[in-house]
Parts: C-alpha cells; structure tokens; sequence
C-alpha cells in the first residue's frame, strides 16, 4: 500500500523559543523524559511554548509494541526510585499549573508501575500544593488492585485511552484488550464516584462511524467524562499505515456522534491528543 502524504492541514511548524529551551533544558537536567518527545507529538512546539509538557515515567522502554505507537518496544532499564521528585522539581521549576503525567506501560514491574503514579501525584503536591493533575496511565492488565493505588492517591483526571474501536484492536493493540479498556474506567468511577475520567481515541486505522457510535455509547455506559479525539499519524514506514486522513467535516460527524450518545465533553480534530490542552478542556467541566 503506497503510504499517504500528511496533509497540509495537519503539518505544524517548527517553533523554537525561550521558552521551549527552557522546557528542554530543565528536563535534560534532570534526565527526565516526556511523551511529547517519545511519541514524536506534532503539538510538542506548542506546548512547549505555553512551559507545559507531559511527563513519562517509568523510562522510555514499552514492554509491550503497539503498531501505532513511536515509543520503542523491548527490555526497559531499571527504575529510577528518585524520578517522581524530579518530576514534582520540573514541574515547580516551570511553574505550572496543570501536569500530565504518563508512562510506558511495565508488564514486567510486580506493581506495574502503579506505586510510582502515585508516588509522583503525593511529591508533586508537597511541592506544588495547588496543582491539578491528570494522570495516563496504561491498563495495568486490568488488575483492580493496582488501579485503586492510582485512584487512592487522588489525581484531578484519570486518563486511560481505549485507542481503537473494538475491532482493529487485534491489528492495532495486539496486548491489550478492548472489553479491558473500558472496564478499567468502569472501576475507576465504581472506586471514585467523583473523580473525571478520561480516554481518547485515534481516528484514520479503518474503523466505520457505526464503530465509533459504538465506543462511545460503551464510554458512555462507564460515565467516562471526558473524550479526545485526533487523527493517527504514521510515525514510519514500519508502523500501521493510515487508511484515511479525516476532515473537518469528518471530525464535526465525529462530534456529532458523540454527541448522540450522551457524552458532553468531547475534543475531536486532527492534531488532537490525549494530553493536548489538557488544563482547557478540564477547566471546561
């Protein structure tokens, strides 16, 4: 299949300032890592200029291979047991007001990494009391115990993206599982009634409108609050192609959709991601 050009409605320009530096140099110093450069963002420039950024945790090692995803599958390192304080140091440093923090997913930790989200969550706050915070986590294999560590510490937003339709999860998401997915923000909301949940998917693998209908009705059905929406790009040759680039007009469908369902926060377009405008769109709650 010949690979589709990027249309030019999605390509970003290269924005390089004070600021950005800034951004950089504080997470090179203290030898962090972010998903904005893992996962090649297209609105990395972007969110750099506005000194925010989206912490990955947990190194930048995936135990699993997704064929959509940039971050580099295989035998992660060890843990750095002192990361969630230079998190919560970066975060101060920059002076934000609303962080996002994620990870690779970590099959092969006893907690799967769930001990040190909530680690990052309590030192953030005693650095940064007035902090909002939203957390991405990765599915933990469904293991409810591990998910409760995360709730109990008390993110604002618990994120967890379902990513595909049900049905390309075999083409898409070959480790995980669909039914796990939406189950796991199911329980998020069982264990905390309150708290904003959060998923995000990505549109152009092949899935139909009836499919997408289709997951948002089952988001719907756990109360999940919040719903991002954005176009799949293809990171290399070596990834899942693109079937389709939507359109605006596509996107507005998309919305409408969702709309259908019942789900009132919804944030679809093209260069949207899970953590892009993250403060806005929970402010909008």
């Amino acid at each position: 299949m010949e690979r589709k050009r990027l249309p030019e409605y999605l390509k970003r320009g290269i924005i390089d300032t004070e600021k950005t530096k800034l951004v950089r140099s504080i997470l090179k110093n203290k030898c962090l890592n972010t998903v904005c450069e893992a996962a090649r963002c297209p609105n990395k420039a972007e969110c750099y200029s506005k000194n925010t950024a989206t912490f990955l945790i947990l190194g930048n090692i995936c135990t699993r291979n997704c064929r959509f995803c940039n971050i580099s599958g295989g035998k992660p390192a060890p843990l750095d047991r002192t990361e969630p304080y230079k998190v919560a140091q970066a975060i101060k440093e920059l002076d934000l007001k609303y962080a996002v923090i994620t990870s690779v997913t970590r099959d092969d930790l006893p907690l799967q990494g769930a001990d040190m989200f909530a680690l990052v969550i309590e030192e953030t706050r005693k650095l940064v009391p007035d902090i909002k915070i939203e957390v991405l986590t990765p599915d933990f294999e469904g293991v409810e115990d591990l998910i409760d560590i995360v709730v109990d510490a008390k993110p604002d937003v618990f994120n967890h993206n379902v990513e595909t339709v049900k049905r390309l999860y075999p083409k898409a998401r070959p480790l995980a599982n669909y039914e796990r997915s939406v189950n796991f923000l199911k329980h998020i909301k069982e264990r905390s009634p309150k708290m904003v949940t959060k998923t995000g998917l990505m549109v152009g693998l092949g899935e139909t409108f009836d499919e997408l209908y289709e997951a948002f009705a089952d988001l719907k059905s756990v109360n999940c609050d919040i719903v991002t929406v954005g176009q799949y790009m293809q990171p290399s040759k070596k990834h899942l192609d693109v079937e389709k680039y939507y359109t605006d007009e596509d996107f507005k469908k998309v919305v409408e959709l969702a709309h259908k369902t019942g789900i009132k926060h919804i944030v679809a377009s093209g260069l949207v991601r899970s953590s892009y405008r993250a403060f806005e769109t929970f402010e909008s709650i």
